[in-house]
């Protein structure tokens, strides 16, 4: 009966080795309680796996998108795109136009530079000894 249902099946899949993957990794499924969609007649999981590729209850496309990410280590998760942020704070020629309560700290790079000698390094740190 095996026989019977691989021709029955390349029709289905054309190429045999790419059929034998599909109903291996079905078959699998199948072991591992996968609901079947034909009836057993005390068959095994590879014929059950046949059967059903070549009945059309399960299309290869699916089987082969299950097959590759049964083997993805990783998965990568389509999430959607963040929509653009708006500008918070105008052009530089126009600041503090639009909004009064926004009020934003300019500083120059030397006043930033005397603010960053100010500074002190951590004290007792065992990594300096």
């Amino acid at each position: 009966m095996a026989r019977v249902t691989v021709e029955d099946c390349i029709d289905k899949v054309e190429n045999r080795f790419e059929l034998v993957l599909l109903a291996s990794h079905r078959a699998r499924l199948i072991s591992a309680g996968a609901p079947l969609t034909v009836d057993r007649d005390r068959d095994k999981n590879p014929v059950v796996a046949l059967r059903e590729i070549a009945d059309s209850k399960l299309t290869p496309e699916d089987l082969k998108e299950d097959l590759i990410h049964s083997m993805q280590k990783y998965v990568e998760v389509d999430e959607p795109e963040a929509d653009a942020v708006p500008l918070l704070a105008p052009s530089a020629g126009s600041a503090g136009s639009d909004d009064p309560d926004i009020a934003f700290d300019r500083m120059s790079e030397e006043d930033l530079l005397r603010g960053l000698e100010g500074l002190v390094p951590p004290a007792g740190s065992d990594d300096d000894e």
